[in-house]
């Protein structure tokens, strides 16, 4: 697979999408005051209660390397997803889909590939290691764990949360309470960092 599909397919498999496989991470320090990520009255029954949704935009993907987008359509029922990208540079549609126990990725450029789980399916399409479901929860408005540290604008929503790696900036248009855009950066020991954009045009 060409190294541009790779990581747009990386950093959109319902992604908390990281590079740890590739390249180390040098954790970024806070610059304002954080507190730990209270995940209030969040048990895994309601977790689960919350994933729900149907998503479409564009996601843009900037690493030292390489830089690209792609349109995507994201539907989410509990721990069922699907996901195609498009217009990712020629490449074609991709189509991502995912239940519990299985998850598979096919397009014209790979074919079928899959995997138990979207961690193993990332890490056998591309040789990277991530915790690439954090994203469902990131697009929610919350953080994964509880170990994740957030900041709250005046409105008290999470409008940034640093987790594992990712420093994620949310934006959001007047008073919506889930955001509208997303930032994710994970900075790099050379200096430079990997980068992904993802707006939100629908709900």
């Amino acid at each position: 697979m060409h190294f541009l599909s790779k990581s747009i397919f990386a950093l959109t498999v319902v992604s908390s999408l990281a590079f740890t496989g590739c390249q180390q991470v040098v954790k970024q320090p806070s610059s304002t005051a954080t507190v730990t990520a209270p995940l209030e009255g969040n048990n895994t029954d309601q977790q689960q209660a919350d994933n729900q949704f149907n998503l479409q935009g564009k996601i843009g993907v900037k690493t030292p390397q390489q830089s690209g987008s792609a349109f995507f359509t994201w539907q989410q029922d509990q721990e069922n997803f699907d996901i195609q990208l498009t217009g990712i540079l020629g490449i074609g549609k991709t189509i991502i889909q995912g239940k519990t126990g299985q998850v598979t990725l096919n397009s014209s450029k790979t074919g079928l590939i899959t995997a138990e789980s979207p961690e193993e399916l990332l890490e056998r399409a591309t040789g990277w290691v991530a915790p690439i479901t954090h994203i469902i929860a990131w697009v929610q408005a919350r953080p994964a764990t509880i170990d994740a540290k957030i900041e709250k604008d005046d409105a008290q929503r999470i409008n940034q949360i640093d987790e594992d790696g990712w420093l994620v900036d949310l934006s959001y248009e007047d008073h919506e309470t889930l955001p509208k855009k997303l930032i994710l950066k994970q900075q790099l020991e050379t200096g430079k960092e990997n980068r992904i954009t993802m707006l939100i045009q629908n709900r």
